[in-house]
């Protein structure tokens, strides 16, 4: 007889197809009860709440073995290293070697120590500046962060005074120029792009070079690096002027009220906005009843008092006409 060859019928898989696209990890239900999944941290598992399945166990904790209950904490406690800075020549990818003659127990070096170390920094130091451009990179930007730190420049400012010098580094306009005018000049810039900006008398009393030194490096380099900074408005030197006369939040709204119709009446066209915030703001003190003096405003917006006495006569005419026109 012979061998009749049957068919054999396809095999029937009754199970469900399993999911390869979620992971186990994404799983929120129980496989057996389909439960709520619960996690815990402690036990570094997670179980389900209905019949108690542990689904998953040993699990890998990703976040930092410290906790932090401020911002501050939370930063200095970072495992990772200083960030990036325009105010390093280096960008701040270099190491540095602690001036503390201390090992990694808080101990003190001993002798022999200390003097191979001191010997190691000084390496270090010739190292990481192994050019002329590198010192000067160096030098400029220890300049703008003194400067800053005495005017109490934000770090956005900081950091766009080195970005602005470090081109001029590139473009090469530093030959025939001091290091401390352009320094200088770029932390201007970089005050006014930010709209924090500070007179050049200010500049002037925490800088090496003189006012006219630096008004002559600004220019030069805004014509260079083309940077069409828009004229400094006269409200962006209020809030300093008020801190420190010290006074009411009264005058200093009054104080925005007349400067916004001298503005209207292009009253600040042509004119220095700081003697202009300044003659606002001893106007406002003196509408509000405040012991607001002439010399008091004059030393601090570093205006005369004369030029105070003019725009101060000129703001409050504008402003008669202002509130009659509304």
């Amino acid at each position: 007889m012979d061998n009749i060859r049957t068919k054999t019928p396809p095999r029937v898989d009754t199970q469900e197809p399993i999911d390869r696209t979620k992971s186990p990890d994404s799983r929120t239900e129980c496989p057996e009860c389909d439960g709520t999944l619960q996690r815990s941290a402690e036990q570094g598992e997670t179980a389900c709440r209905e019949c108690g399945l542990v689904v998953r166990e040993k699990t890998i904790d990703r976040g930092p073995e410290w906790r932090a209950f401020s911002a501050q904490e939370r930063e200095s406690r970072s495992r990772v290293g200083a960030p990036s800075s325009e105010l390093r020549h280096d960008n701040g990818l270099s190491t540095r070697i602690d001036w503390r003659n201390k090992d990694g127990y808080g101990k003190q070096l001993s002798a022999r120590k200390r003097k191979l170390f001191k010997r190691l920094r000084t390496w270090d130091e010739r190292f990481v500046t192994k050019n002329a451009r590198e010192r000067n990179l160096k030098q400029a930007f220890g300049e703008i962060d003194r400067m800053a730190s005495a005017l109490g420049l934000p770090k956005p400012c900081r950091e766009t005074a080195g970005v602005i010098y470090r081109r001029a580094v590139e473009r090469e306009l530093l030959p025939g120029r001091s290091i401390e005018g352009m320094a200088t000049a770029s932390l201007y810039a970089g005050a006014r792009q930010h709209g924090t900006p500070r007179t050049l008398v200010e500049f002037e009393t925490v800088s090496r070079v003189e006012k006219l030194r630096i008004q002559r490096a600004y220019r030069y380099l805004s014509q260079e690096l083309d940077l069409q900074l828009e004229p400094a408005d006269p409200l962006q030197y209020v809030p300093q002027f008020s801190s420190a006369l010290e006074i009411s939040d009264e005058a200093e709204g009054l104080s925005r009220e007349l400067l916004e119709a001298a503005k209207a009446e292009a009253l600040h066209s042509g004119r220095s906005p700081a003697s202009i915030a300044a003659a606002a703001l001893y106007a406002a003190g003196r509408l509000s009843n405040e012991d607001v003096t002439q010399e008091a405003v004059s030393d601090i917006a570093h205006v005369s008092c004369v030029t105070i006495r003019k725009r101060y006569t000129e703001i409050l005419d504008v402003y008669a006409e202002y509130q009659d026109d509304r």
